[in-house]
């Protein structure tokens, strides 16, 4: 496939195949969600998360982010959202009468990430009830593979679903790792930074000059020194955005499916991992919510998808989404 063949294109078959078809360092980023571990059955063929043991499904991943890692840019970032999955009841997508239920039966609900949804089996080092620890086994292992491990961003959701559950807390994060190809990568910090406390303000206008004052201790105390503000007006008002996200989750009404990250919370990824008119992928596409993001963010995008259903989704989505004005940062090329 040819560059211009790549743009703002969804490509519908298994992510690994389709990702092998594409040229050397033609992606700037790649933004995604792969399906959790044993949490689901999106009833195609050959899915991710449906592994006999999450060794398979830490295998299987790395070797697709190895084909993503190929396809990057010299300075691209992958932006890798996932969540943990726990061992136990054997209620997950491997009971049979969930695999028999309609697909309109099948809610997140019924799939979500506590006990009710846990694994069927015991695997060396993992007892029953445990927390797998999905997302740090794959983030290592995608270390080990050479990518290399620069955030771990928690995406702490305000209106996170209730759990069945009465020996620990709810689950309410999940995580989106940052990685990069290169240990110099293109990152538009300016893109993304948050205003500053106003209270962080006013202190900052303070600081000692030729002037300084000093005021006498009172009762033995020592001296006091009394610091006049700034004359001029050069506080920073921006700072580098922190690694704890607040985003509430969206329902998944009208695109037909049931774990689509929120708009919000992948903004800010495409922002500081491409340029305007970069081309951003998604090799777990789903209802398209990457790529609309990216009309919305005058970005190119370039999904892949499994289900033949999810890419007709996905395409309608994204011919809906208007394309907003965007002045971009100081930063940007």
């Amino acid at each position: 496939m040819n560059q211009d063949e790549l743009q703002n294109t969804v490509l519908c078959g298994d992510a690994l195949e389709m990702l092998k078809r594409l040229p050397d360092e033609c992606v700037q980023m790649c933004v995604t969600s792969p399906p959790y571990y044993g949490l689901r059955d999106y009833g195609a063929e050959g899915q991710i998360g449906c592994e006999q043991t999450p060794f398979e499904y830490i295998d299987r991943l790395t070797e697709i982010f190895r084909e993503v890692r190929r396809v990057l840019k010299s300075n691209g970032t992958l932006w890798l959202n996932i969540a943990d999955s726990y061992a136990g009841s054997g209620k997950g997508v491997w009971s049979k009468s969930l695999a028999e239920r309609p697909k309109s039966k099948q809610t997140y609900h019924s799939l979500n990430t506590d006990e009710n949804a846990a694994l069927p089996k015991k695997w060396d080092g993992i007892k029953e009830k445990d927390m797998i620890g999905i997302p740090w086994q794959l983030a290592f292992a995608l270390r080990a593979d050479g990518w290399y491990l620069r955030s771990d961003i928690i995406w702490q959701k305000p209106n996170c679903l209730p759990e069945a559950v009465k020996d620990r807390p709810t689950k309410s994060y999940e995580h989106i790792f940052l990685l990069s190809k290169s240990p110099h990568y293109y990152y538009d910090a300016a893109a993304i930074s948050e205003p500053v406390a106003q209270v962080t303000v006013e202190r900052n206008k303070r600081a000692v000059s030729d002037r300084t004052k000093y005021a006498k201790g009172v009762g033995g105390a020592k001296q006091q020194a009394l610091f006049l503000p700034r004359s001029h007006s050069d506080m920073p008002t921006k700072r580098n955005k922190r690694d704890v996200w607040s985003v509430s989750t969206n329902s998944h009404r009208g695109y037909g499916h049931f774990a689509m990250y929120p708009e919000r919370l992948i903004e800010p990824c495409i922002l500081a991992g491409s340029p305007e008119q970069g081309l951003v992928l998604d090799p777990f596409f789903g209802s398209g919510t990457t790529g609309a993001v990216c009309k919305r963010l005058s970005r190119r995008y370039l999904g892949i998808e499994l289900n033949p259903e999810y890419c007709e989704t996905a395409k309608t989505r994204i011919q809906q989404t208007k394309e907003e004005l965007y002045l971009g940062s100081k930063n940007q090329p």
